[in-house]
């Protein structure tokens, strides 16, 4: 069966000037365990999906079904990692996470239970050497791990991720994905992740959607990644399966979703495609 299930999703605005669609007839079947990235051009509507999951908002019409039952509101057993780690900076990281644990399960774990399962969740995510600093001690990087330690602390169905790492360095940003991969491994959950980043999307998942650009986005094609896992980031370079896929996400972006008013010859790169570095600046010699 159908793990989670969207079905004819569209949802419209209320604007000044009237009704804005920003998704219509959205079809995705998604199994439990599956890890799915959605890509496209920024207003393509992503984050409106998975809002619509997270039951934020809820569809004009069609809907969200999640193992027989309508999603029509947020719950606990949907988890969002936004891109802002949005942690509570007064409180450490442990502390954090003890929040989201004891409003869960509270009356239902000891006190040794509860303790013991986030610092389980922090060592998943290799924060237990951390766990006692406030956000304002720790890198970037680390408060993402917590605000994801603290999704998994709840014990998600389906873990919605809205560029986790979009705000962080290259190497940062590289540590954490492998990070994700091992806890996915781990833990086989369902995962649902926003991406502007090609290669991520190609590392990471087992189907990577691809919308097309709104009003009224939609998804324009599913794309399988028939890769082994684990997988190793400099052995997938190397890879013609990898390479294919990769291509064939950014011919998406590039051709077929285009944005309006780009001309044919232009060579712009859609958001997916990481910005090159500027050029060093000449030297300046003044006599």
């Amino acid at each position: 069966m159908t793990h989670l299930e969207l079905t004819q999703v569209a949802i419209e605005f209320p604007t000044p000037k009237g009704a804005f669609k920003a998704l219509e007839n959205v079809n995705l079947k998604i199994q439990k365990g599956e890890f799915v990235s959605l890509i496209g051009h920024s207003g393509c509507g992503k984050s409106t999906v998975l809002n619509i999951v997270a039951g934020l908002y809820k569809a004009t019409t069609g809907g969200v079904i999640l193992d027989g039952r309508e999603v029509d509101e947020p719950g606990p057993e949907r988890a969002v990692v936004f891109q802002n780690h949005s942690l509570l900076p007064w409180l450490t990281a442990y502390q954090n996470v003890e929040l989201a644990v004891k409003t869960l399960f509270k009356g239902k774990k000891t006190k040794a239970e509860i303790k013991e399962w986030i610092e389980h969740n922090l060592t998943l995510v290799h924060m237990d050497h951390a766990m006692h600093k406030r956000p304002d001690e720790i890198s970037g990087g680390m408060k993402q791990r917590v605000g994801i330690a603290r999704a998994l602390a709840m014990q998600p169905k389906v873990l919605l991720m809205d560029e986790p790492f979009g705000a962080l360095d290259a190497l940062t940003r590289a540590h954490l994905q492998d990070s994700v991969m091992e806890i996915h491994a781990h833990l086989g959950n369902t995962v649902i992740m926003i991406t502007h980043d090609v290669d991520e999307a190609v590392l990471l998942s087992d189907r990577i959607v691809m919308m097309t650009n709104g009003p009224a986005a939609t998804i324009g094609e599913i794309l399988q990644v028939n890769l082994p896992r684990p997988r190793d980031r400099l052995v997938l370079a190397e890879d013609p399966h990898y390479n294919h896929c990769r291509g064939e996400v950014l011919k998406f972006l590039y051709e077929r979703q285009r944005r309006p008013g780009e001309a044919a010859t232009a060579t712009k790169k859609p958001d997916a495609v990481v910005t090159p570095l500027p050029e060093r600046p000449q030297l300046r010699i003044v006599a």
